[in-house]
């Protein structure tokens, strides 16, 4: 997993990128214009308002196992940036995973999956 870490990448995909969000998560993402893409870039942003520590820390660890199973079904493109709301704190993990997923689909920057035509029987 790369992590994203300079504000000039934050800037950029708050400025120039799209949002999705449930009341769980905001997903920001940019897709990337040049070089070779292994994989994509995260960040995972939680508020001083989810409280002490100790609780900023169990979401984001939420947020970034949930990112860290389904990495392989993203696009290597896009920058991502997840924003923890306060319905995040409480949710079954199952759950998290889900709305992760459904937000990723809705960004577009899941990978395509090239469907296998269906043959006739012989």
């Amino acid at each position: 997993m790369i992590t994203l870490t300079r504000s000039k990448d934050f800037d950029r995909i708050f400025r120039h990128g799209s949002s999705v969000s449930s009341s769980e998560v905001v997903i920001y993402a940019l897709k990337r214009s040049k070089g070779k893409f292994s994989q994509p870039r995260a960040a995972f942003c939680v508020s001083k308002k989810f409280g002490k520590a100790v609780a900023r820390n169990r979401v984001k660890r939420r947020l970034r196992e949930v990112y860290r199973l389904n990495e392989g079904k993203l696009d290597a493109q896009w920058d991502v940036i997840l924003l923890a709301r306060q319905g995040a704190a409480v949710v079954q993990f199952a759950q998290l995973e889900k709305k992760f997923l459904s937000l990723c689909r809705r960004a577009g920057i899941l990978k395509e999956v090239p469907r296998i035509p269906e043959t006739a029987n012989l």
